[in-house]
Order: structure tokens, then C-alpha cells, then sequence
């Protein structure tokens, strides 16, 4: 039976019973551990998901090495990592042993690797982009390798790109040893790349923000007084795995809502609380970035009317996309409505005090960012979020943040905007 409390709670909660199947009831879930309903009735979300294909992966290649050509760059090293699997498929990271992917201007694709792992990278590899693997002993120098590949490959330039995680000590190796060539930044390359999305990226960035919501409909489910932040957390981080992925999200309630990247303080939800949840999940390695910012039970004025121009900056940066114009006006627009609401400028709190968007793609923060100064133009492809925070110290912040990405006819939304902070999800 509910008590009276949890029934008060319902009754004046943000959404309705109905709209998302509220229920406290809790039965025996993974391992026998105790779940709300709402999270046991998910099932996974795997069908229709179509990974990037390896003619796709060939055609990057084929761009980055006609953006080398333009940036008069003889090749680009990689480490593995989200550039490395975008390129070539393959899942390594890092370690204090140097591994990682030549692409050159022109010819196959070729890998350096420490020699007790060259079966493992053998398996990894896909020969259709290059199997060449060029290995080092533990007393050698991986620098060289990387060195005498690029040269083996053909220079015109003497000009060697470094994507932005190259760590410095392999940078530096290289550089030592290339005695009368530029290391250069390979960013142009990598991000000329990444940040303009395909058809089957889009997809897949879709479903990553549909599973999202459907974790979150179902978490949110389960709020009531009394519930510790982590108790809340742990039951988003459920509900993903009950629908076949791993993710999670940020809690943060009460005055620590008003630190943009929450605070390490335990917390506990009460009736009247903000709540805001920041998270999301990956398919195929593209990224899911949602926020949802609710108060339990009845909103006071205050809440309500500053999470109301939270939601108009938001609208305002949507207006603002327009291909051709420069990504910092995005910002501005928010920035304006806000500080017309009587908060202060320049990232000064009470007010807005970052970005209002960035980047996002195989990782959950890419290029290019929705921020002043910013002069990139936008353009078909583009992915970014749209998360104007509003940061009251002491007080609350509101954070509404939905990704969208940039069509031919414009911006569209993955994910359907906040209706009002009753009813978080359209």
C-alpha cells in the first residue's frame, strides 16, 4: 500500500501516472535485486541498429587524405582511440606503450604496435584499409617506426599531423628523430572529418537519443521523497542496462543543481526539490547528452519562471542555427534572452556560465562549440547540444539540454524538447 506521503508525491508530481506508467510497486529484478516496475518492463532496444559500414570507413579515409593533400600534410598519426575507430573500426586506447594508425596521404593505411600484442592487433585490424604492422621490442623506439613508415610512404611536404590526443611523449619521439619536418596539428584532418555526420551516423545518434529518453521516462518513474541522489542514479544506470546498453547520468538536487558539473556532496531528494539529471549512452559508439531539470511535487513561481526562460534561451539558440552563419551567434542568442531576464553577462553567476553548446559525435564532446569567438560557419551534417544553463548559487540551476543536428533545411532535434517543467518529455 503507498503511504500518504508517496501518494501526495503523485498526485503533485511533474508528470502523470499515465504518461509514464508511475509506479512504486518494487519486484525482483537483475540478480534478484529489488526494481521499480517501471524499469523491469523495458526490454532492449537492439533491433535496427546498423553499424557503419566498411565502405563508409574507406571513404573517410579517402577524405582525410584529400584534406591532406589541401593542408599540404604528408601524413597523420593516431592513437587509438575515437579517431582510430572512426577511421578504421578498430577499439585499442591508450597505454604507456606507443600503438597507433599511419594514415598517409596516399597509399594504405599502416599500424605500429608493440610486438607481444601484434596477434592482438592482427585480430583487430581490418586488412581492406592495410595490414601492415610494424612492431617494436621493448628496448626499441616506436618513434622511428612511425617515422620510417611516413617516409616510406612517399613525402612531398616534410609536414607530419598529430591528431589532438597524441600524447606529447610520442609527439616528441617523432619530432627528435624527424630532423628538417613540421609535427603539425592534424586537427583540420580529423575534424574536417568527424564533425560533418553521414546518413548511418545520424541514425545511429538517433537511437542512442531514443534510448535515452526511454531510460530516463522510466528512472524518473521512480523519484519520491526521500530517495538519495545516488539511489536515483543507480536506477537510471538500470534502466539502460535493462535496454541493452551501458549509461548513466548525473543527479543533482536542491542548490548543487547550480554547479554546472554537479558537486561530490551525498544528496537527498525532497518534496520541492530541483532535480537535475544529465546523462546519456552510446550506440555503436555514438553518443547520447540529454538533460532534464524537474522539481518534485508542486514547482514554486520562482522554479517555474526561471525554468520558463531557460526553455525560451533554448528556443532562441534553435532559431539562431542557420547554415552559413558562424557558430558563435548561437551562443549570443541565448545569452541575450537571459541577461534580459535580469541575469548577468559574461559568465558571471547568477547567469549562464559556459557554452551554450558543443560538438558531439563518437565521443560526447567533439567539434566545434556553440561559443563566442567561434567563427566555424555552420553546416549540413553538424551535430552539437543546445544546453543553455541558467546557474542561481546557493539557490538552483536549470539545465534544459536536447542535441540536434544540422539538415539540408536546417536544425532538427533528436530528442523532443521539454514541455514545461511539469512534463519533461514531449
Amino acid at each position: 500500500m503507498m503511504s500518504q506521503n508517496r501518494r501526495k508525491f503523485l498526485s503533485t508530481a511533474f508528470l502523470s501516472a499515465g504518461a509514464l506508467g508511475l509506479s512504486g510497486k518494487l519486484i525482483a529484478g537483475e540478480n534478484n535485486i529489488a526494481m521499480p516496475k517501471s524499469i523491469i518492463d523495458l526490454s532492449p532496444m537492439k533491433e535496427g541498429v546498423v553499424p557503419i559500414t566498411v565502405e563508409e570507413r574507406k571513404q573517410r579515409i579517402a577524405k582525410a587524405q584529400d584534406i591532406m593533400a589541401k593542408e599540404k600534410i604528408d601524413a597523420i598519426f593516431l592513437e587509438g582511440t575515437a579517431s582510430c575507430f572512426y577511421f578504421t573500426g578498430m577499439r585499442w586506447g591508450q597505454s604507456e606503450r606507443t600503438f597507433g594508425v599511419v594514415i598517409p596521404a596516399k597509399g594504405a593505411i599502416a599500424y605500429v604496435c608493440p610486438k607481444f600484442e601484434e596477434d592482438r592487433a592482427m585480430e583487430l585490424l581490418n586488412p581492406v584499409f592495410g595490414d601492415e604492422v610494424r612492431c617494436w621490442e621493448e628496448h626499441e623506439s616506436p618513434y622511428a617506426l612511425i617515422f620510417n613508415l611516413i617516409k616510406d610512404r612517399g613525402v612531398q611536404y616534410k609536414r607530419i599531423g598529430m591528431e589532438e590526443r597524441v600524447r606529447f611523449f610520442i609527439a616528441d619521439g617523432v619530432k627528435k628523430l624527424a630532423t628538417g619536418f613540421d609535427i603539425v596539428d592534424a586537427t583540420p584532418v580529423t575534424a574536417g572529418c568527424r564533425m560533418y555526420k553521414s546518413k548511418a551516423e545520424l541514425a545511429l545518434m538517433q537511437y542512442s537519443s531514443d534510448i535515452t529518453i526511454k531510460a530516463y521516462q522510466a528512472a524518473f518513474a521512480t523519484i519520491r521523497p526521500g530517495m538519495s541522489q545516488s539511489e536515483f542514479s543507480g536506477n537510471i544506470s538500470a534502466a539502460f542496462r535493462k535496454l541493452g546498453y551501458s549509461g548513466g547520468a548525473s543527479v543533482q538536487v536542491g542548490k548543487y543543481s547550480a554547479l554546472p558539473h554537479g558537486s561530490i556532496t551525498p544528496q537527498v531528494i525532497n518534496e520541492g526539490d530541483i532535480v537535475m539529471v544529465d546523462g546519456g549512452t552510446s550506440v555503436e559508439g555514438y553518443a547520447s547528452d540529454i538533460t532534464r531539470t524537474i522539481v518534485v511535487g508542486k514547482p514554486t513561481k520562482r522554479q517555474s519562471d526561471v525554468w520558463n526562460i531557460e526553455l525560451e534561451a533554448q528556443n532562441a539558440a534553435f532559431a539562431a542555427i542557420k547554415i552559413g552563419a558562424p557558430c558563435e551567434v548561437v551562443d549570443a542568442a541565448a545569452r541575450a534572452v537571459i541577461e534580459k531576464a535580469g541575469f548577468n553577462r559574461n559568465y558571471k553567476l547568477p547567469g549562464l556560465p559556459h557554452r551554450t553548446g558543443h560538438g558531439i559525435g563518437l565521443e560526447g564532446h567533439e567539434w566545434t562549440n556553440f561559443v563566442k569567438g567561434n567563427t566555424t560557419p555552420m553546416a549540413v551534417g553538424m551535430c552539437f547540444s543546445n544546453e543553455p544553463t541558467i546557474s542561481i548559487p546557493g539557490e538552483f540551476g536549470i539545465r534544459l539540454e536536447d542535441c540536434l543536428y544540422i539538415a539540408e533545411d536546417g536544425p532538427h532535434y533528436f530528442s523532443k524538447q521539454s514541455i514545461s517543467i511539469e512534463q519533461p518529455f514531449g
